[in-house]
């Protein structure tokens, strides 16, 4: 018991729904950045004229990349040192890379900055979430990833909207020093309302090469997927990152076996509920990303909707999105996560097949194609995120909750930077954006979301032998479904 107090956030005078709202706004604010730059990059190419168009792709790309790379280390961080520690560090850096990203002089400095504030955006996810966890009473548990998961899924929706908007009435440059204030605010509320979460007594920094090896490695991997379109898949280049961050994956996971401190908390794959959420995370991934990135390249590139038009006409899925998180967030019964993923990922699957037909043609078709399918598609694509994170989130025990959650999140970074990859081999066969290469892409997201609603029904706990007891990690399922009653009575 005195081991659970040790590992308990202190939470005298800390309001749960404040929490969660300070917590909301920096997962929003790290996740908006992920989308928001792709429609200010033709106004950020204008003004880096000098500079190569494949080097500038590096302002998207290098986000993502650095994004995926270090959400499973600051993970491991946040639960050995504090979430409340890590979260504030990487929510003042990112304040500050986003002041040099905003004033950048040279492309060069631009995209150094982007790699930076990447980074430092990966740290504020899983210490959020575990704060949030470790925060909300049981019977609130639920409603809470909900509201934490609607932040994260309606900030990849909304960002060409949001970004539309600053670049129309402002510049390139808005869409990055906005994060200035909002940031600055968030600090000042998290300082003075955030419970200091105290881990673990003998916590121990997770092993500092086992730690490298793993952001290096996600890093070449999922830089390799990002651009092995462009370099070309058969390419040294190409064939030379997956193999080099396979290779510094494979020194980490073998430290990970017999650290005591491991980069990786291979313990976590105990769980079969968790381990079957992550691979339906990296599949479902793929079709998301894609799905998103093409929504405004068909609106802008097909239909000639203006960035403004494109804005609004994002906004309905967006909408909806936000919907189908309230209704997956109202589910408490754990057993019911994995059809409630299903059914989002299924009804997801039925909007990108309507996309991939005939109203969806050169032709606009804005309500009777375009808003029944956003709104089809954003409620399952809301359910399916939302249910997917609570049911990885209660597959975990309390100090787990920062690590798992960024292993979490990576696969699904990981699946999106396949479903890009795919996204722009499909627009390369077709020598650039046509109706039939949308049509063929929205094929291929709906065979692979089909198939990941499928993936969804394995989301079930293990069943216990009789006599089994658990280990000292915690590890399994019941322990996870139980680790909020354990955080709320510590």
């Amino acid at each position: 018991m005195s081991q659970r107090r040790e590992a308990a956030p202190d939470r005298s005078g800390t309001s749960p729904a404040v929490v969660l709202l300070v917590c909301s706004g920096a997962t929003f604010m790290a996740f908006l950045d992920l989308s928001v730059v792709n429609i200010a990059f033709p106004k950020i190419a204008e003004r880096f004229s000098s500079a190569s168009i494949a080097s500038l792709t590096w302002v998207v790309s290098g986000y993502a990349v650095m994004f995926a790379a270090f959400l499973t280390p600051t993970g491991r961080l946040a639960d050995t040192v504090g979430r409340t520690k890590v979260f504030l560090a990487s929510l003042t850096g990112f304040t500050v890379a986003s002041v040099a990203c905003g004033l950048a002089p040279t492309a060069g400095w631009l995209v150094v900055s982007r790699f930076v504030q990447g980074a430092l955006a990966a740290g504020m996810i899983p210490a959020a979430l575990g704060l949030v966890l470790s925060s909300t009473p049981p019977q609130r548990l639920t409603k809470a990833i909900g509201a934490w998961s609607a932040a994260a899924g309606f900030s990849a929706v909304i960002g060409p909207v949001v970004g539309g908007l600053l670049v129309e009435q402002f510049s390139w440059r808005s869409v990055f020093l906005i994060n200035v204030p909002v940031g600055v605010a968030l600090l000042w509320a998290s300082l003075r309302v955030l419970p200091r979460h105290r881990p673990p007594a003998g916590s121990r920094l997770p092993d500092f090469v086992g730690t490298g090896a793993l952001a290096l490695g996600t890093a070449l991997v999922v830089a390799a997927l990002t651009e092995g379109e462009r370099w070309g898949w058969s390419s040294a280049a190409t064939l030379g990152l997956l193999a080099v961050g396979a290779a510094f994956g494979a020194v980490a996971l073998a430290r990970s076996w017999r650290h005591p401190a491991p980069a990786i908390d291979t313990s976590l794959w105990a769980s079969r509920k968790y381990a079957a959420c992550n691979l339906v995370a990296a599949v479902f991934g793929v079709s998301m990303f894609a799905y998103l990135l093409a929504g405004a390249l068909f609106a802008t590139a097909i239909w000639r909707y203006s960035i403004l038009q494109a804005a609004g006409a994002l906004s309905v899925g967006a909408g909806a999105a936000m919907v189908g998180s309230i209704v997956a967030g109202g589910i408490r019964k754990p057993a019911a996560h994995r059809w409630v993923v299903a059914t989002g990922a299924l009804m997801f699957a039925g909007c990108t097949a309507l996309m991939a037909t005939d109203l969806f043609a050169s032709q606009p078709r804005f309500w009777d194609a375009w808003v029944p399918a956003g709104i089809l598609g954003g409620v399952g694509l809301g359910m399916a995120v939302t249910a997917l994170s609570s049911a990885a989130a209660t597959a975990l025990p309390p100090r787990q909750f920062a690590a798992g959650v960024g292993m979490n999140l990576t696969a699904r970074q990981l699946g999106g930077a396949l479903g890009i990859a795919g996204l722009a081999a499909i627009f390369s066969a077709h020598n650039g954006l046509s109706v039939a290469g949308f049509h063929d892409l929205y094929r291929a997201a709906t065979v692979v979301t089909v198939v990941s609603a499928a993936l969804a029904l394995g989301i079930i706990d293990r069943p216990r032998a009789p006599g089994h007891t658990r280990s000292p990690a915690g590890t399994g399922a019941e322990a996870g479904a139980q680790a909020p009653a354990k955080v709320a009575g510590a």
